[in-house]
């Protein structure tokens, strides 16, 4: 006879890691951001945004209409560029 125990805790912690490993990557798979998404990935509001970067000639950002898009993986490095920049001062 085979008697397997599971430790419910265990496969929960395994479970919630992988949802989030799975949710992070989804993140990822946005090639265009609005303006609202900007925030978010920021973490900043759209007034802070505008202030400090928005209008700086290397911020990769195109205007379709009337709205603003930005590519995912051209925004991110000028953000993690940016922070690293302005950490230092």
């Amino acid at each position: 006879m085979l008697e397997i125990n599971i430790d419910q805790k265990v496969i929960e912690k395994q479970y919630l890691e992988e949802l989030k490993k799975r949710l992070d990557q989804a993140d990822k798979t946005r090639t265009l951001w609005d303006m609202k998404e900007l925030c978010r990935q920021a973490s900043m509001s759209e007034n802070t945004i505008k202030e400090r970067f928005f209008y700086e000639e290397g911020f990769p950002k195109y205007k379709i209409g009337g709205k603003w898009y930005m590519v995912a993986r051209e925004t991110e490095e000028f953000l993690l560029q940016w922070v690293r920049d302005h950490a230092r001062r």
